[in-house]
C-alpha cells in the first residue's frame, strides 16, 4: 500500500515530523515501511505559464514559436516542438536555469536560429510516471486545467514535494490498505489525534427516492452479508480536480474520469471497494447478487470474455444478466462512459474466500479483490458509500437521490474482548500498568472498561478485523509500547532440546554417503511434462495425474509421480554442454492420487533416485576408459543398504520395471517379519526411451524411503576384527539357466550358518559343453570362527552339506 505523506496529513497532523523517522518507527511498531520515494525527480524553477499565442517556426515545419506569460515581468518566447501545444492552454513551464530530473539544466538557446528562453514540459520531462496519467496526457506537453493560477510553482500544484511511504503489509493488517487505516496507525504511534471525513455533513439529497429508480436483492446471503446502491443522477463526466490526480498518481493509480477516479479514491481512503454502474445500462431498474451458473460467461471492464465456474459471485440486473464479477470487476455493457448521466454506486460487504476464488479462478486480480480477500471493514459499507455520493455531487455535478438502498443479511458489531493484564504482563514480561494499557488502548480507538480480577474489557473497533482474542490486544498493546522496552527474560518452563527425526536423519545420512562415494545431488522441479509422468509409475500408489488448475507452461503441468523423469533430464542438459560421465542423485517427494478429480490432498512420498551414465573410469596412457555398468548402480544401493544395517534384509530379483530394459533390470525386496515388500527398482533405461531422450547407456534406481527408514538401524554396530585364520573353498555349480545366483547365494547363507564369513560370485559360464539351457556358477566361499580355528573336518562337513543343499533344491551338478 502507497501512502501519500500530503494526503496522510489531511487526517492525522504531521506537523514538525521528520518522514524517514516516522517511518523507522513504523516498521519498528509491526509495518514494514519498504521505501520512502519523493515525487519529486529534481524539479526546480518550474512554473504554471499560459501560451498567448502560437507561430510555426519559420525555418522548421514540426517547431513552433510560442508566447508564454509565465508571471514574470515580461512573457517568454519559446520554441516548442510538441504537437498538442496551442494558444490558449495552460502549461509547465521551466523558466531559464531550472533544473529537471537526470541533471538537465534550462538555458537561453537558439533554435534554428530562434531565441528560446526555458522549455514546455512534458509530463515525463517532469518526472512523472506517465502511465499513471489519463491516455490524452501521455504524449506531447502536460496540458493543466485552465482554472490553474500563472506562476503557480509545478511542484505545488502537482504535489511533487510529497513523499510516499510504501507500507509492506502482513496479510492480517487489511486496516492499512485504506488512507484512514494508516492515519489511525500513525496517529497511535505519534499519539496525536486522527480527523476523519464526514461525508453525511457535505451530502445533500434532493427529494426524488432512490427506491423508486433501483431496487436491491441478495440471492446468496452467506457470501454477502450487505449489498447498498446511492443512486446520483445528471452527473457529468469530465475530468477530476488536479488535487485527486496527484493523490490517485501518487497511490500508484491512473486517472480515468472524474465519476471512476472518485469510487477509486474512495477505495483507498476507506479500504471499501466500490462500482459505479451507468444506471441507464442496468435493465430492470434492479440489482442483484447470486452465483453463477456453469458455462456462464461475461465481458468485464477490461474486454476480456471470462468464463465462469459455478458459484462464482456475480452482480445482476433487473433481468438476471451478469453485469459485474462480485468484487473483482465490472462489466463492460455497464460501464460509466462520456455519455453517462445517471449513476449507481455500490458498496458491499462479499465473503473474502468466494472473491478470492473467482480472482484466482480467472487468474484477474484488481485492488478491489485484493482488499475483499483479506475481509473489508464491514462498518464502512455505508461512509464509503456516502462519501463518494457527496464527492460526485461536488465535483461531477451529481443530484443525490433521498436514501440508500440496500439488502442486509447481518450488521456488523463491535467485538468485546476481555484482556487479563497479568496475562499480558506474563506473556511479555513486563510491569505495564492499568493506566498505561489503557492509553496504549485510547491511542489505537479501542474503548476499554474495567471487568474483574484485574482485567479490561475491550471494544474492537470493526476495521480490525484481525482482532480475535485476546492474544492479539497483547501484541498490539506490545508493537505500541514499543519491542525495544520490553525486556529480556529468562524463558520458564519446561524445554525440550530440538532434533532431527528419524527420516530427517536419514535423507542426510544418505546425502553425505553419496556425495562422498561420488556423487552429485540434483533438486529438480515438483512438476514435470504430463507424457512423462507415466514413464516411471512403478511405485506409485494411484496413476492418476495430477494436474495443475495455472501451470507456468506445458514443460512444467503436471505433479511428478517419479524423480526419474527429473534426473533424466538433468543428464539431458549436462549431455548437450559436452558433459557425458553423470553420477546423479536426488531425494524428494513423489505425489500420487486415486482420483482424477481430487478431493483431498494428495499423499506424498519420499523417494532416493539415483542415476549413473558415461564412463566410470577416464582413459588414461596406461588405461583404457571403463563404462558403468548395471552392477556399478547395485554397488551403488548395496553401499547403502550396508551403511544402514540393512543388506541381509534387501534382495534382488529379475523383473520388468516399466521404462526400464527388459533384461537389465530387477525389483528390490525388503525382507522383513511383517512380509516381503516391493521397495524399488533398478536398472538400464528401455532402449526406446534411451533413444527418444538421446542418451548413451543409463543406469537408474529408485527407492522408496519410508520402509527403509522405519527399518533402518539407529546405532552403528562394532564388531572385533577377525584373530584366527579363514579357509577359502570354491565351488562351481552348473544350474538351469533360470536359476538366479542371489538365489544360490541365500541358500548357502542359510545352509553354512554362522562359520560362513562370507560368499560371492567370481565366474558365470555358459556353453555347448554344458548342455543346452544350462549354466555354471563359480562361487568363493569363506569360512572362519572368531574365537578359534576351525579344522578341516569342521568346514568339510559343512561344505559338504552346502553342496547337497544346492543339489537337492536347485538339482544343481557340481561342475568338474
Amino acid at each position: 500500500m502507497k501512502v501519500s505523506a500530503d494526503w496522510l496529513s489531511q487526517y492525522v497532523s504531521l506537523d514538525q515530523v521528520d518522514i524517514t523517522e516516522l517511518a523507522e518507527r513504523i516498521t519498528r511498531s509491526g509495518i514494514e515501511i519498504d521505501s520512502i520515494e519523493s515525487r519529486n525527480k529534481g524539479v526546480n524553477k518550474v512554473v504554471v505559464g499560459y501560451v498567448k499565442s502560437k507561430e510555426k517556426h519559420p525555418d522548421a515545419d514540426k517547431l513552433n514559436v510560442c508566447i508564454v506569460d509565465a508571471g514574470e515581468e515580461e512573457d517568454l518566447q519559446i520554441v516548442c516542438g510538441a504537437k498538442n501545444v496551442d494558444a490558449g492552454q495552460k502549461v509547465p513551464v521551466a523558466l531559464v536555469g531550472a533544473k529537471m530530473p537526470g541533471g538537465l539544466e534550462i538555458k537561453k538557446a537558439k533554435l534554428r536560429g530562434v531565441p528560446s528562453h526555458g522549455m514546455i514540459c512534458s509530463a515525463k520531462e517532469l518526472g512523472l510516471n506517465d502511465k499513471l496519467l489519463p491516455k490524452e496526457q501521455q504524449e506531447g506537453i502536460l496540458v493543466l486545467p485552465e482554472d490553474t493560477s500563472i506562476g503557480t510553482p509545478i511542484t505545488k500544484l502537482l504535489a511533487l514535494d510529497d513523499q510516499v511511504l510504501d507500507f509492506d503489509l502482513t496479510p492480517n493488517r487489511s486496516d492499512c490498505l485504506s488512507m484512514i487505516g494508516a492515519a489511525h496507525e500513525v496517529g497511535a504511534i505519534l499519539g496525536r489525534d486522527v480527523v476523519l471525513p464526514k461525508p453525511k455533513n457535505d451530502l445533500i439529497e434532493v427529494g426524488q427516492k432512490a427506491q423508486d429508480f433501483i431496487k436491491v436483492k441478495i440471492e446468496t446471503p452467506e457470501l454477502c452479508s450487505r449489498y447498498s446502491v446511492r443512486y446520483v443522477s445528471d452527473v457529468k463526466i469530465g475530468t477530476s480536480p488536479i488535487w485527486m490526480q496527484n493523490r490517485l498518481m501518487a497511490a500508484g493509480v491512473r486517472p480515468i474520469n472524474n465519476i471512476v477516479d472518485i469510487t477509486n479514491y474512495v477505495m483507498l481512503e476507506y479500504g471499501q471497494p466500490l462500482h459505479a454502474f451507468d444506471a441507464d445500462k442496468v435493465a430492470g431498474g434492479a440489482i442483484g447478487v447470486r452465483a453463477a451458473k456453469e458455462g456462464e460467461k461475461l465481458v468485464t471492464l477490461d474486454g476480456q470474455e471470462r468464463q465462469l465456474d459455478a458459484g462464482a459471485l456475480l452482480i445482476v440486473d433487473g433481468e438476471n444478466k451478469p453485469v459485474g464479477l462480485a468484487g473483482v470487476m465490472g462489466g463492460l455493457d455497464s460501464e460509466v462512459t462520456e455519455n453517462t448521466t445517471n449513476i449507481i454506486i455500490e458498496s458491499a460487504k462479499f465473503d473474502g474466500g468466494s472473491v478470492r476464488k473467482t480472482s484466482r479462478n480467472l487468474g484477474l486480480r484488481s485492488e478491489a479483490s485484493q482488499r475483499f480477500e483479506k475481509e473489508v471493514d464491514p462498518g464502512a459499507v455505508i461512509p464509503a458509500l456516502d462519501r463518494a455520493a457527496a464527492l460526485m455531487m461536488s465535483i461531477a455535478g451529481g443530484k443525490v437521490l433521498t436514501g440508500i438502498v440496500e439488502s442486509v443479511v447481518s450488521q456488523p458489531e463491535e467485538q468485546v474482548i476481555t484482556l487479563s493484564l497479568d496475562k499480558l504482563n506474563d506473556y511479555l514480561g513486563t510491569q505495564i500498568s492499568m493506566l498505561e494499557t489503557k492509553a496504549i488502548l485510547s491511542r489505537l480507538h479501542f474503548e476499554s472498561g474495567d471487568a474483574a480480577g484485574n482485567a479490561l474489557d475491550v471494544r474492537v473497533p470493526t476495521r480490525r478485523v484481525d482482532i480475535t482474542r485476546d492474544v492479539d490486544l497483547i501484541e498490539e498493546v506490545a508493537r505500541l509500547y514499543g519491542y525495544d522496552n520490553i525486556p529480556t527474560t529468562k524463558i520458564e518452563g519446561p524445554s525440550t532440546a530440538g532434533g532431527y527425526t528419524k527420516s530427517q536423519a536419514l535423507r542426510r545420512l544418505l546425502r553425505g554417503l553419496l556425495v562422498h562415494g561420488g556423487l552429485q545431488e540434483t533438486m529438480g522441479y515438483s512438476f514435470i511434462r504430463e507424457g512423462d509422468r507415466n514413464l516411471f509409475l512403478n511405485l506409485s500408489e494411484g496413476e492418476c495425474e495430477i494436474k495443475l488448475a495455472m501451470p507456468m507452461s506445458e514443460e512444467r503441468s503436471v505433479l511428478r509421480g517419479s524423480l526419474l523423469p527429473g534426473l533424466i533430464d538433468a543428464t539431458q542438459y549436462n549431455r548437450n554442454r559436452k558433459l557425458d560421465d553423470l553420477a546423479l542423485f536426488e531425494i524428494g517427494n513423489v505425489f500420487h492420487a486415486k482420483e482424477e478429480k481430487l478431493s483431498k490432498q494428495p499423499s506424498e512420498m519420499p523417494v532416493l533416485a539415483v542415476l549413473l551414465t558415461g564412463d566410470r573410469s577416464v582413459k588414461g596412457w596406461n588405461t583404457a576408459a571403463e563404462k558403468v555398468d548395471f552392477f556399478d548402480l547395485k554397488g551403488v544401493l548395496e553401499s547403502v543398504f550396508e551403511y544402514l544395517g540393512l543388506n541381509d534384509l534387501v534382495t534382488y530379483e529379475a523383473d520388468e520395471p516399466k521404462g526400464l530394459h527388459p533384461g537389465r533390470s530387477a525389483s528390490i525386496f525388503l525382507n522383513v517379519p511383517e512380509g516381503k515388500q516391493r521397495i524399488g527398482i533398478m536398472g538400464q533405461l528401455h532402449p526406446v526411451l534411451q533413444s527418444e531422450k538421446d542418451l548413451n547407456d543409463t543406469f537408474l534406481a529408485e527407492i522408496k524411503l519410508e520402509p527403509v527408514s522405519r527399518y533402518a538401524g539407529n546405532t552403528v554396530v562394532y564388531r572385533d576384527l577377525p584373530r584366527f585364520p579363514a579357509s577359502e573353498r570354491d565351488i562351481a555349480v552348473v544350474v538351469d539357466t533360470s536359476v538366479e545366483a542371489g538365489s544360490l547365494i541365500t541358500s548357502i547363507k542359510e545352509t553354512a550358518g554362522e562359520i560362513l564369513e562370507s560368499v560371492g560370485v567370481f565366474d558365470v559360464f555358459t556353453g555347448s559343453k554344458l548342455g543346452e539351457g544350462k549354466k555354471s556358477i563359480a562361487m568363493s566361499l569363506v569360512y572362519r570362527h572368531m574365537d578359534r580355528t576351525l579344522t578341516d573336518e569342521e568346514i568339510t562337513a559343512v561344505h559338504d552339506k552346502v553342496v547337497a543343499t544346492l543339489e537337492q533344491t536347485f538339482a544343481a551338478e557340481l561342475r568338474k
